[in-house]
């Protein structure tokens, strides 16, 4: 994907040098925003729009996904992935079915892996944006066709 600059990817992690790493990483291929706190994140999701969120699964004061289930009302639309050390199944369904997590993925990752993940996160992004969007353009359309049959309906 040759628009990788353009997309904004928020990481969540209360270890310092998982968010050093990640940064060094993958700073050249996104626009990296790290948090190392649930509260920190969110003020980085209210300040700027954000494509793709990835979070630790196991931090302190809230869990990434205690994280990702309390952003949902107001940040519906980044797409959420899930990092963590630890191979916890019920963690995995929790993701799934609480945070509305598209990918589940385990520490340490593999860079190559984890950028083919961030880039098919953001075509989703991007397919539903557009898919709104197209859906409002279709609404608009269908109340323009409306009125004119109701003018049309009037005409002797």
């Amino acid at each position: 994907m040759s628009s990788g600059a353009s997309i904004n990817v928020l990481y969540v992690d209360d270890e310092l040098h998982n968010l050093n790493s990640f940064k060094a990483g993958f700073r050249r291929l996104f626009n990296i925003f790290t948090a190392e706190s649930a509260l920190e994140g969110r003020k980085i999701l209210e300040a700027e729009n954000i494509h793709v969120i990835i979070t630790d699964q196991r931090m302190p004061v809230m869990t990434g996904i205690e994280f990702l289930e309390s952003i949902i009302p107001d940040f519906p639309d980044p797409i959420r992935i899930l990092l963590t050390g630890y191979a916890d199944i019920n963690a995995v369904i929790d993701a799934i079915n609480r945070g509305q997590v598209y990918k589940y993925i385990q520490k340490p990752w593999m860079d190559e892996d984890l950028r083919i993940n961030i880039e098919k996160a953001f075509e989703i992004y991007s397919l539903r944006k557009e898919n709104r969007e197209l859906t409002q353009q279709l609404i608009l359309a269908n109340k323009q066709l409306e009125f004119l049959l109701r003018q049309n309906n009037l005409l002797p």
